[in-house]
């Protein structure tokens, strides 16, 4: 299954020293994957996908938002190599992988 969307970052705050940023996948999307997983999860509710954003890929994770949705982490180095900060809206490319 690949989604593909536009999504603004936002940070959670770890009440630590440091800080995630994430865009959140859509809901109608988030309900899908969920059907199409069922019992597949990994630590923390998680799924392995494959992103896209920009010239950027990698491999990584979604997790559950604590509703229906799922969010996905956007690390510093795709921020920085697509020059996105909070705030920003991004077109993003998920492909689940390993379920």
């Amino acid at each position: 299954m690949v989604v593909v969307f536009e999504g603004e970052l936002w940070i959670w705050d770890a009440r630590r020293a440091d800080t995630w940023t994430f865009v959140s996948l859509p809901a109608e999307e988030s309900d899908e994957i969920r059907d199409l997983t069922a019992g597949a999860r990994r630590g923390f509710g998680s799924l392995r996908v494959r992103v896209s954003v920009g010239g950027s890929t990698w491999t990584t994770s979604i997790f559950p938002d604590g509703t229906r949705g799922y969010v996905l982490p956007i690390k510093r180095a795709v921020r920085t190599a697509e020059a996105l900060d909070v705030g920003d809206v991004a077109t993003v490319t998920v492909e689940l992988i390993d379920f």
